[in-house]
């Protein structure tokens, strides 16, 4: 017994010293994200999870017991932020023990702090792990069960004012990190859910129904709008024969996108004033709308994914029949899909250039776009929308932790803040695929070489691969 103690107090003295390690990147490049500039040849020193010092690489002295990580030639930014996120294992098809695997396969990818946008008390108790250590896992911020008027899965049904008001108390209460409303919910009960999160000092976030709630009622509410949802609408002339363009549920009907005949792009520089005015953080989502719903993916290209492989077979089959068969994806004409994503695109630039702050969310894991992977795509999907690589960079870094309320803490490299942060073989400034060449992967304080992050991917593939749950008639 007495060395059963003995060797538990070794190994919590491995693990805390290898949290306390001493780490310095040398000669490398830092982007600090502060503002658009690199720093060259600096030796940044990581001290008990905090940058501890960055400077000139001739004149920083190095601390003895430091771990050194050649930084030559290499480019230093902060982690990512994936600000609209989901878990397979948080439906019932998946185990919620691959729940860590999940999120390691989100650090090998650079994301180091993640908003979950579907709340489950799954990953209110993953929220907690990775604050303790337990796992290696981004900080995690975890949304509400989403406020809808459907019975979804996951939710708070809300039809009455009061079941809104009850629902936000019961979010706050448990621990919830925001209120997210959906579809489906009549105005007033929306505008009572507002009301009632005003007064338990949490924020509302996720879509604008154009058929109930609508962007203007978003905006009074000062609601942080996912998806760019109800845009189209605004976008509308006042002679159009519809009501609905392709925004949220409005996208699956084929006659919706005939509503491009009666787009007005004039009125496109005074949504985005006024989107900017109400709350400046806009998350598009826009890789996973762009190539989920505006181009036609072949099996071929599907299956060159890197990420394919994480799905199980069934999942994998069923995604590829949902392609082939499913109407709206075989009937809608292809220059009104590259219209859509044109609006789109001139959508997210002109709320940039009004001074709105853009963020990256993947929205995955579904339609075979994984997390972690799909931030990658979100990142090459804004610099086509228009943004300049660094205001990309500014989209998952900086923008992210801003609205979060952590910049004092993360988002930059800075002094003091925690060490959330990338090593890139080339500079993103001047392609921003380079954040897929990656060296390694520092998370709180913990260097992981990509080395150690390929086999964390290899290892999570096929955990989650083989995790589906057959479900049998009847269960």
């Amino acid at each position: 017994m007495k060395r059963l103690f003995a060797l538990m107090f070794t190994f919590a003295v491995l693990a805390s010293s290898a949290s306390a390690q001493t780490v310095a990147f040398t000669n490398v490049n830092v982007i600090p994200m502060d503002r658009e500039r690199v720093l060259a040849n600096q030796t940044v020193v990581i001290k008990n999870g905090l940058i501890a010092e960055i400077g000139d690489a001739k004149k920083v002295k190095l601390p003895k017991d430091a771990v050194r990580i050649d930084g030559a030639g290499k480019y230093l930014i902060p982690g990512l932020v994936d600000m609209h996120t989901h878990l397979l294992s948080d439906s019932d098809e998946f185990p919620d023990s691959i729940g860590p695997a999940e999120l390691r396969v989100m650090v090998a990818n650079g994301v180091t702090t993640v908003r979950f946008m579907i709340g489950t008390p799954e990953l209110l108790a993953l929220r907690s792990r990775s604050a303790k250590g337990e796992i290696e896992a981004p900080t995690i911020f975890v949304a509400s069960p989403h406020l809808t008027g459907r019975e979804q899965g996951n939710n708070f049904v809300v039809n009455t004012p009061e079941e809104a008001r009850e629902g936000v108390r019961k979010s706050k209460a448990a621990g919830y990190d925001f209120i997210k409303i959906t579809t489906f919910i009549k105005a007033e009960v929306y505008e009572a859910a507002v009301d009632e999160a005003a007064k338990q000092n949490i924020r509302v976030v996720g879509h604008a129904d154009s058929r109930f709630v609508g962007v203007e009622r978003a905006w009074k509410a000062k609601q942080q709008i996912e998806h760019l949802d109800g845009y189209m609408e605004l976008l509308l002339r006042d002679d159009a024969p519809m009501k609905g363009s392709v925004s949220d549920l409005y996208i699956y009907n084929p006659e919706n996108w005939k509503s491009f005949e009666y787009i007005d792009e004039s009125k496109i520089p005074e949504v985005a004033r006024r989107t900017v005015a109400a709350n400046p953080y806009v998350n598009p989502t826009h890789h996973f709308m762009k190539n989920s719903f505006g181009r036609l993916r072949t099996e071929e290209e599907i299956r060159k994914q890197p990420d394919f492989r994480f799905y199980p077979a069934k999942v994998q089959q069923q995604w590829l029949d949902f392609y082939k068969k499913n109407r709206f994806i075989n009937t809608v004409p292809l220059d009104q899909r590259a219209r859509w994503i044109q609006l789109r695109e001139k959508l997210i630039k002109a709320i940039y250039d009004a001074g709105g702050r853009i963020m990256t969310g993947s929205d995955t894991p579904e339609f075979l776009w994984l997390y972690g992977f799909g931030m990658h795509h979100e990142l090459k999907a804004l610099k086509d929308a228009g943004l300049s690589n660094y205001a990309v960079l500014e989209a998952a870094t900086r923008n992210p932790s801003m609205f979060l309320g952590t910049i004092d803490k993360v988002g930059t490299i800075e002094k003091g803040k925690r060490a959330d942060l990338i090593l890139l073989n080339a500079n993103p400034l001047d392609n921003i695929s380079a954040t897929e060449n990656r060296a390694g992967v520092m998370l709180k304080g913990k260097w992981h070489s990509q080395q150690e992050l390929n086999a964390w991917l290899d290892q999570a593939a096929q955990a989650i691969s083989t995790s589906f749950k057959e479900h049998k008639p009847g269960n």
